[in-house]
């Protein structure tokens, strides 16, 4: 069918609401806008859905949520019979819509005979995750558009072990949630028949307390946080989110004292009223707590997107002026310390791994190699480094201590298997406890940081390429880039390059070609003769191509001119082929 046709079948369908179809009618002049709703299915990806608010089937709304439950539910039942009793859990932020989507997943999954675990109230993604494990499930659901605009919501599926959904299983939930063809064939019960058979349970406290004693159990040096907790001052922002309770639980529970909630943030708010966008890489997303830390003269602000997987941190450096911590900053940081001071009290095991992705810092490993530990690198996305965990735990071959990507996400245990903003704030609690116990602040931490292993700087950088036009775009950007690869880039020779699709790394001098070792993904990354390197690839979760810089040198300043020569250079050939 074409978009008008599909557009005109919603207008009609008995299985759709009225409010859907006053929603839709609403725009029956606007034939953009209906192209825009109609011309695909919002895709169920290897990360699950994520898309605007709103009638259609390219938007986030009950029917498209009812679909992939479906889906999801239809692969459970294909698996071990016993996968149906074990249940699935359920979590939700403070996104609109969010407890709307959540309730018809338990209730499409009870329809289906699957136990649904459904959290009270909203939690963030890491409690998901390790409710998982906890209660023993099949699976896991959080309904979260992590970071983006208001308008987006969003749904993510995870595997028994905690973890997103990994390959193949991915691309067989994928493939039953597109069988669907007729929503009238979802299977959906009420909420009181679910309750009363026992499909649908409701979880909350009992399972917060089981996480709490996980995360507490990272501490490092507890004696140290319980002497400098009284007089550490710590500025919080949930940005509205749902990180607000069980950040502000974390910290009281481990003896910080002084935490101080930027109040205009504090409450859950799906329209996040006081920022632009809800996300603590941006550092307008601090003003409030930048305004507040003043008044109270704290030693950091912290802040944590909507469903509480990434945090963000900012302190003043020795002029007194703000300085914004990255994802790889703060991953480094929370690396160093972990491996420092296990090493200093002769707990590192070792077997030690850490695990990062591809697109973080390449310091990550100076620091592993500085302590004899072991490194792997994964593809973009914390599922990644969640199966490295399961498979270190399966073979006994390593001890995983601690994983990050650049994206602002970390987790130090393996109590859960997705990045935890709770946790990442408690450390970085400790941490900056540990330096001002020796008159230090975090910046004089990350300072010493550099003066042991050298300055690297990393960027990031997006080009938006919206709807259909967009689409088409970005892949004859990936395409061109594969068929004509790159000489030179900045002034610089390209050495190596990797294309994690046809899972190859190229020698450029020699022309010898090894497989990569990771998955196959719409993924380039090149390295360049002054050990420079960039990475190309499709954002999972949003219409735009993201572009990921790293390099290093003696100053801050060489390694930021060395990814700035790199990044004029790549977008500037990008620019030619979108010409």
């Amino acid at each position: 069918m074409s978009y008008k046709d599909t557009y005109n079948q919603w207008l009609t369908d008995p299985v759709f609401d009225a409010d859907t179809k006053a929603e839709l009618e609403a725009i029956k002049n606007d034939e953009k806008e209906i192209e825009d709703r109609f011309y695909k299915e919002l895709e169920f990806g290897t990360a699950g859905l994520r898309g605007v608010i709103g009638a259609g089937t390219n938007r986030m709304n009950v029917y498209i949520v009812s679909k992939a439950t479906q889906g999801f539910a239809n692969y459970i039942l294909s698996q071990e019979p016993e996968r149906a009793a074990m249940g699935v859990a359920i979590a939700y932020d403070s996104r609109n819509m969010s407890p709307e989507f959540a309730e018809t997943t338990a209730l499409v999954l009870a329809g289906n005979g699957i136990k649904a675990y459904l959290f009270e109230s909203l939690r963030p993604v890491p409690v998901l995750s390790f409710a998982v494990r906890h209660l023993g499930c099949t699976g896991g659901v959080v309904v979260t558009a992590s970071h983006n605009p208001p308008q987006y919501n969003g749904y993510k599926v995870y595997w028994e072990d905690g973890a997103q959904v990994p390959y193949p299983r991915d691309e067989a939930i994928m493939n039953e949630v597109q069988a669907i063809s007729d929503f009238a064939s979802i299977k959906k019960i009420s909420k009181e028949e679910a309750l009363e058979k026992g499909l649908l349970v409701m979880v909350g406290k009992d399972v917060d307390d089981a996480y709490d004693e996980n995360v507490l159990a990272q501490l490092v040096n507890p004696e140290v946080v319980k002497e400098m907790g009284k007089v550490l001052k710590v500025v919080y922002t949930p940005l509205h989110g749902s990180g607000n309770l069980p950040v502000r639980r974390i910290l009281k529970k481990a003896g910080f004292e002084n935490v101080i909630v930027v109040p205009e943030q504090e409450l859950p708010d799906g329209n996040f009223p006081t920022v632009a966008l809800p996300n603590p890489e941006d550092v307008n997303a601090f003003k409030l707590a930048m305004e507040l830390s003043e008044k109270v003269g704290a030693d950091y602000m912290c802040a944590t997107d909507p469903d509480a997987d990434r945090v963000g941190a900012v302190v003043k450096n020795s002029d007194g002026e703000y300085v914004v911590f990255t994802g790889n900053m703060m991953g480094t940081l929370i690396c160093e310390y972990i491996l420092s001071q296990k090493a200093a009290k002769g707990i590192l095991p070792e077997n030690a791994a850490v695990v990062s992705t591809i697109v973080s810092s390449d310091l990550t490993k100076a620091i592993c190699k500085n302590y004899g530990v072991a490194y792997f690198d994964v593809l973009t996305g914390f599922k990644y480094i969640g199966e490295k965990i399961k498979e270190f735990e399966a073979d006994g071959s390593y001890s995983y201590q601690f994983g990050f990507e650049e994206s602002y996400g970390c987790l130090t245990g393996a109590y859960a298997r997705d990045k935890d903003a709770v946790d990442a704030n408690l450390m970085i609690a400790e941490i900056a406890s540990y330096y001002k116990k020796q008159g230090k602040t975090l910046y004089d931490a990350l300072q010493d940081l550099y003066a042991k292993y050298g300055y690297y700087k990393e960027t990031v950088t997006s080009i938006n390429l919206g709807g259909v036009e967009g689409a088409a775009q970005i892949k004859k950007v990936m395409a061109d880039l594969r068929a004509d690869a790159p000489a030179e880039v900045g002034g610089v020779k390209v050495i190596e390059a990797r294309d994690y699709s046809a899972d190859t790394v190229k020698d450029i001098a020699t022309g010898a070609v090894t497989p990569t070792g990771l998955p196959k993904s719409n993924v380039l990354y090149y390295i360049l003769e002054d050990g420079t390197w960039f990475c190309v690839r499709p954002s999972g979760t949003e219409p735009k191509i993201k572009v990921y810089f790293g390099a290093s040198g003696d100053t801050m300043d060489a390694a930021a001119a060395k990814a700035k020569a790199a990044s004029d250079g790549i977008l500037a050939i990008v620019d030619k082929i979108l010409a």
